[in-house]
């Protein structure tokens, strides 16, 4: 055996009983993973050709990976935020916040306590001291996967879309200001789900947990999370602007136009993550078929809009239509990524 860096090794291939092919393994590796003669393994083999060896029926524990996260004098509480997203989502399990001065600052602490309660799935604070905040990330792999977190975010992102949609024919502003806090679990799950794509695109057995079956399909996850969360955030963008509008109630040829075409764009996104769940090809394409229906009823909707409703509320009521279609819009970006993930269903290799 030789050995050419200091975490590989290279070994030759020996021949026994004329046709099968041998090579050892690392000792350390079978001491570490507690395997002993007769023990079982599983090889598979990944799209880039190499395989990988795992031990069968043995849990492999995550490795805990911890980082600090240092608070400068003058420091912003949004710039520390972004550094605790970032260390949220590169997998890290410990998340050190320590300050230079003696204490971390009322307004950081907030922030990053505020953050954490909101933002952060299986997040913990384990201690609150003067100086400094210990985060821990308690919620393993193996008990949210990809799609369950997926299905989640996507009825969360569907239920403020019609909620939204909904307070168009109420002057009750409530429900408007309940769709605005709800885009709070669509980021969780949404950063969670981006969380378990980094680590599982670079541990075998994460991804096998996180339910995804190749390190090539974290790019489309990644995508499809995407457009699930920009959905959601639209979905607030119509409630919003509803806010905004003088008119109440609105006009009932307007309203009837703008539930039609509502009705018509939560379909086609709904279809689109059930194309995903299911993994089939023909479901993700006839999406694309629905969605261009969709954008046909955009044109009659505005001109509606143009002659009947008054000139102050002409541009919320178009910033609403353009929200709407924009559920569609995702929910044809998202079926448009099942096609590419499924395309081997429906096309025979040469």
């Amino acid at each position: 055996m030789s050995r050419e860096k200091s975490d590989e090794e290279l070994r030759k291939i020996q021949v026994t009983g004329g046709s099968t092919y041998i090579i050892s393994l690392p000792k350390t590796w079978v001491d570490q993973m507690g395997l002993k003669r007769s023990s079982v393994v599983s090889i598979i083999q990944r799209d880039d050709m190499s395989l990988s060896i795992q031990p069968k029926g043995i849990e492999s524990p995550e490795r805990v990976k911890k980082v600090i996260i240092v608070i400068q004098q003058g420091e912003k509480p949004e710039s520390v935020v972004r550094r605790l997203i970032s260390s949220y989502i590169n997998g890290y399990n410990i998340i050190q916040v320590r300050s230079t001065e003696k204490r971390i600052d009322l307004e950081s602490r907030f922030a990053i306590k505020d953050f954490v309660r909101k933002k952060l799935v299986g997040t913990e604070i384990l201690s609150d001291l003067p100086n400094e905040l210990t985060l821990q990330i308690l919620l393993s792999y193996s008990e949210l996967s990809v799609k369950d977190a997926l299905r989640r975010m996507s009825i969360i992102a569907a239920s403020m879309h019609r909620d939204a949609v909904q307070t168009l024919s109420t002057d009750n502003p409530r429900i408007a200001k309940e769709v605005v806090n709800m885009d709070d679990e669509v980021d969780r799950f949404s950063f969670y789900v981006i969380r378990l794509l980094n680590v599982a695109a670079m541990d075998a057995h994460v991804l096998k947990e996180s339910g995804i079956k190749t390190p090539r399909q974290c790019l489309s996850y990644r995508l499809i999370t995407k457009s699930v969360e920009r959905m959601a955030d639209h979905a607030t963008n119509i409630a919003q602007n509803r806010l905004a509008l003088h008119l109440v109630p609105i006009n009932d040829e307007i309203l009837a136009e703008l539930n039609r075409i509502s009705l018509s764009a939560i379909k086609v996104f709904e279809a689109s993550m059930e194309s995903l769940f299911d993994e089939e090809y023909s479901e993700a394409d006839d999406v694309m078929e629905a969605a261009e229906e969709t954008r046909g009823m955009e044109d009659e909707v505005i001109h509606k809009i143009v002659k009947l409703a008054p000139v102050e509320d002409v541009p919320q009521l178009r910033l609403i239509v353009e929200s709407i279609m924009r559920t569609s819009e995702y929910g044809a970006d998202i079926a448009e990524t099942v096609l590419n993930m499924t395309v081997s269903d429906a096309v025979t290799e040469a």
